[in-house]
């Protein structure tokens, strides 16, 4: 029997939020929790493994030959560091980091002296970039990456001209999620493809049913509908540009 729009409006209760757990208690989930007395659970549907020096290798990449690093995540800088070590390459003093955001720029300190590097970031994309990239065009750049690299920053690097070689450092896997085969949540939130692909592939007969579905950005939408589920909570949009405001408005409307 088909539900309709109207059916699916039930109570929520409990919330499925496919990330990792925050590190601390200051989420904006927990605040949602607590202020419409919900079960918030967090579980990464996907992690990330490193490509070992080995495979690296036989992409014939040669790191000397780079003068800067634009680094899209953490994950990116992580792994970039880490195949530095194993392919025993000292990282030259000189050389250029480029951060899609401060966050990220902070997190080299884990690796560089920060202040006697030369650092440039933005605010969150590669757009955000164009000014500092430009006076730096001659460089030539390393863009440490995933296999499902972000389609966005290259696009920006290849329609811009700059000399740039996309190199896979580390693969997005989907996580072993068997032990949800019996739980019920009223809501999850996807963040990603990838995240929606690891759905199927831990539970192919997956049916929607009076699940709500949660999902941020253009190409989550994108995977979301590929799969004819129902999207029933879309983030961003112009009154919820964050995922939590979404679910909040959602949760007012059905939650009377």
């Amino acid at each position: 029997m088909e539900i309709t729009p109207n059916e699916r409006k039930k109570k929520v209760k409990s919330i499925l939020v496919t990330l990792p757990k925050p590190d601390s208690d200051k989420s904006p989930y927990y605040d949602l929790a607590k202020k419409f007395n919900l079960k918030v659970d967090f579980r990464s549907f996907i992690h990330v493994e490193g490509v070992p020096a080995k495979d690296f290798r036989k992409e014939k990449i040669t790191l000397s030959d780079f003068t800067a690093v634009i680094f899209t995540s953490r994950n990116a800088a992580d792994h970039f560091f880490r195949i530095c070590e194993e392919m025993r390459y000292e990282v030259p003093a000189e050389m250029k980091y480029f951060c899609l955001s401060e966050t990220i720029a902070l997190y080299l300190q884990k690796y560089i002296q920060y202040r006697k590097r030369k650092i440039f970031f933005g605010k969150q994309t590669a757009a955000d970039l164009a000014e500092v990239l430009k006076k730096h065009s001659n460089e030539k750049f390393l863009y440490p990456c995933s296999d499902v690299a972000a389609e966005e920053t290259q696009k920006f690097l290849q329609e811009n001209g700059y000399n740039f070689t996309p190199a896979v450092l580390f693969r997005t896997v989907c996580s072993d999620l068997s032990d949800l085969a019996d739980v019920f949540y009223d809501v999850i939130v996807f963040f990603s493809p990838s995240s929606i692909q690891s759905l199927y592939k831990n539970f192919p007969g997956f049916e929607q049913n009076f699940t709500r579905i949660a999902a941020f950005g253009a190409s989550t939408h994108k995977a979301v509908n590929e799969r004819n589920l129902i999207l029933d909570i879309p983030a961003p949009t112009p009154n919820s540009p964050s995922m939590t405001m979404a679910i909040e408005q959602y949760i007012k409307q059905v939650n009377k």
